[in-house]
């Protein structure tokens, strides 16, 4: 039997390829003109930086990460989401000792196991990025306004941007006393999962998929009847901001984020698009999480956004799709020779050239540049390479001229291929 992928692992094929491409493109041009730097953090870290940062009750850390010994027997986990790690790095390379705010972001694979679905695999990819030093309700606004400017940008329309406030350490403990005492007398009703977290994050019961669990939590309190001062006129001057600057949202008083982290502002970017799995991306402020890894207090808010369901939600666009500039079918082996050495010189300037290098007919060669889709084909043999001049054919509509074989590559590189 022929060895498969690891299931929930899947291949990105050469057909996928370009749309992938630009997405991450669209990313780092939008992200670096809101003065995002990138940082790449390694795919494996310490097991205790995720336990300590997300939670270690939260399902990511209890079920759904890929967690090994090494030989030396330390514990190392591939990461199941980016903000742990670049928080680290912030740490660990002092990066904290240059006055912020500090606007850092990151593409690359995460990786968590559960049931594979539709744009949610084991190994799934994200655009990440992360506002570290910056306390203010202008932060969470522009990150907002960065996200929904990129979504703009990518041509994803059916895309909803979800806000919350979850307070912060001052109030947030009334509203947790206020869900246990609502949960005590409905635990029965309570997946095991929500049970559990009844104790030490009940808050998390609020994002249950159980039927179940959605059902009792209907009647349950709203944060929103807990805000301090402080965190009602943070979550009004975002929705300000965001007003401001043209960006529509809808306030969900329900909306809590998967990861114990989170303070203030949260948010989800959803879609009725892909059904069940409706968040595209999400993300909120976490200003305790560097302080709890052992930096300074440092205020922070992120965001990512699964480049999996971004893909599903784009259309292809047919420049996704281009073959060569130009097919060189050559007939015999001196018009190959001279098609290998001007295919070179195309190449160095950009310009994408296809040949064959077998001997074959004029027919095969055609087929051959049809199937890569080539936008022309000079044909040349051995009577076209003495004569210095040869057909160039244009695959679209059909037409052909002559071309003298000296001026082939000023003409492409002049066509601004």
């Amino acid at each position: 039997m022929a060895i498969q992928a690891v299931r929930g692992m899947k291949d990105l094929l050469p057909s996928e390829a370009p749309k992938w491409r630009f997405i991450e493109a669209t990313a780092r041009e939008v992200f670096g003109s809101f003065g995002f730097s990138e940082i790449r953090t390694p795919i494996l870290e310490r097991t205790e930086l995720f336990a300590r940062s997300i939670g270690e009750e939260t399902d990511i850390v209890s079920k759904e990460m890929y967690t090994f010994e090494d030989r030396s027997g330390d514990s190392l986990t591939m990461r199941p989401e980016a903000t742990a790690g670049v928080v680290r790095a912030f740490l660990e390379n002092k990066l904290y000792a240059v006055p912020g705010p500090h606007k850092l972001c990151t593409i690359g694979p995460m990786f968590r196991h559960e049931r594979p679905q539709k744009g949610r695999l084991r190994q799934f990819h994200q655009l990440d990025c992360e506002i570290l030093d910056d306390a203010g309700p202008q932060g969470d606004a522009e990150l907002l306004v960065m996200a929904a400017h990129l979504l703009e940008r990518l041509g994803v329309r059916q895309v909803t941007l979800v806000l919350n406030s979850l307070g912060c350490p001052e109030c947030r403990p009334v509203f947790k006393q206020q869900l246990q005492d609502y949960f005590a007398g409905r635990q029965g009703g309570l997946c095991e999962d929500c049970r559990r977290r009844l104790a030490t994050n009940p808050l998390r019961v609020l994002d249950c998929k159980q039927e179940g669990c959605k059902e009792i939590s209907q009647g349950a309190p709203l944060i929103s009847g807990s805000w301090c001062e402080s965190c009602g006129e943070h979550f009004d001057q975002v929705k300000r901001l965001l007003d401001q600057s043209g960006v529509t949202f809808e306030t969900d008083p329900k909306l809590v984020r998967g990861l114990d982290y989170y303070t203030r502002t949260a948010f989800e970017f959803k879609t009725t698009q892909l059904g069940a799995q409706d968040a595209v991306g999400g993300g909120g402020r976490y200003d305790g999480l560097i302080e709890a890894l052992g930096g300074p207090a440092t205020p922070a808010i992120g965001f990512a956004l699964g480049v999996e369901r971004l893909a599903l939600l784009l259309e292809d666009r047919p420049e996704w799709q281009q073959g060569p500039r130009l097919f060189i079918a050559a007939l015999g082996e001196e018009p190959r020779d001279w098609a290998f050495g001007v295919a070179q010189e195309l190449r160095r300037a950009g310009i994408w050239v296809e040949m064959t290098a077998q001997a074959t007919s004029l027919k095969a060669q055609m087929r051959r540049a049809n199937k890569l889709g080539a936008s022309q084909v000079l044909i040349l043999g051995g009577e076209e390479l003495g004569a210095g001049i040869a057909p160039l054919k244009d695959m679209a509509n059909g037409e052909q001229e002559d071309l003298p074989l000296d001026q082939i590559v000023d003409r492409l590189k002049a066509a601004g291929a």
